[in-house]
């Protein structure tokens, strides 16, 4: 993380609520029991995200899962953040097929990314948000995962920012402190919206991309060898993964959304650490967070065999 000479943006703050010091310290620890959770997802972007909805599905001993949330995405899968999202909502429609999980809430969101910092983005998913973390108890929170950019879950806090008493976020975005630049897919994509995650000063918990979740990584050859043979979900995973490149001699590939599941299910797999809450410069880097700032719990390592081991380990149960 860099102090540049350039000038910290000028941005709207909303008036969010602040929580006591002692009770956001006590948030951003392990919670230690089952929690329930939401989860944001791009499902459509990559394969990594099957592969986290999967694993917390797997993980109901740590995490019960209440809905999914589709996110938006624009890259060479889609053609449009809307198109995106939709594409993301049709994929986690059938990882629900494939685990035999009808039950399970699958909502559509954003179709475009925020306008400004203080200009939410109505969407079913956002609207859902609201509703089950204001029927949460400020001491039993809902644990908000996002695994993509944050447009919806920062439309949710600005559609009303009293949630903040309400969840705890994990999220897997930008790269490492140390990393040279933090220009990364889910952070980049929606600048305002990581903004309010960041100054909004609830309880986050960050897995950063490159630099920390880039060890988890995995080949088709051990997919084949603890995978393929488990049963549905471990063959949708192989048959997934063996689809992502046409040459797999020597090749690995980072499955790093798992991270943020892996956060919840085991702390000791992921050393962490409390940090001032960064802001993010308009060149998308860190912009190291001073004292006065809110403090974060910054994920700086993961102890990449013992996930997958875990994960495998529950597809063949």
């Amino acid at each position: 993380m860099t102090t540049p000479d350039y000038p910290t943006p000028d941005y709207p703050t909303p008036d969010y609520p602040k929580l006591a010091p002692e009770t956001l310290l006590r948030k951003l620890q392990h919670p230690g029991r089952p929690v329930r959770m939401v989860l944001d997802t791009d499902t459509f972007n990559e394969i990594d995200d099957q592969f986290a909805v999967i694993y917390a599905l797997l993980s109901p001993e740590r995490v019960q899962l209440e809905a999914c949330y589709a996110a938006p995405f624009y890259n060479t899968m889609s053609d449009s953040p809307q198109d995106g999202m939709e594409k993301s909502y049709r994929e986690l429609l059938r990882i629900r097929e494939v685990m035999g999980r009808d039950d399970l809430p699958v909502y559509s969101g954003s179709t475009m990314y925020l306008p400004a910092a203080d200009q939410p983005v109505e969407s079913e998913a956002a609207r859902d948000l609201v509703r089950r973390a204001m029927a949460s108890e400020p001491s039993d929170p809902l644990y908000v995962v996002g695994i993509a950019a944050l447009t919806n879950i920062a439309s949710a806090i600005l559609l009303e920012p009293r949630i903040v008493e309400r969840i705890v976020v994990v999220w897997l975005g930008g790269h490492a402190f140390h990393w040279p630049d933090t220009h990364e897919f889910n952070l980049a994509q929606d600048v305002h919206a990581a903004r309010v995650l960041f100054d909004c000063g609830a309880p986050v918990i960050l897995a950063p991309c490159m630099g920390v979740a880039s060890h988890l990584q995995t080949t088709l050859s051990e997919l084949a060898d603890y995978a393929r043979d488990t049963g549905e979900a471990g063959r949708y995973l192989y048959e997934t993964y063996e689809a992502c490149a046409s040459d797999h001699y020597g090749y690995s590939r980072i499955i790093w959304d798992l991270a943020a599941i892996a956060w919840l299910v085991e702390p000791q797999w992921c050393p962490s650490e409390l940090v001032p809450s960064p802001r993010i410069s308009d060149e998308v880097q860190w912009l190291a967070g001073d004292a006065s700032r809110h403090p974060i719990r910054y994920i700086r390592y993961l102890h990449r065999d013992a996930v997958f081991q875990d994960l495998f380990r529950k597809l063949a149960l």
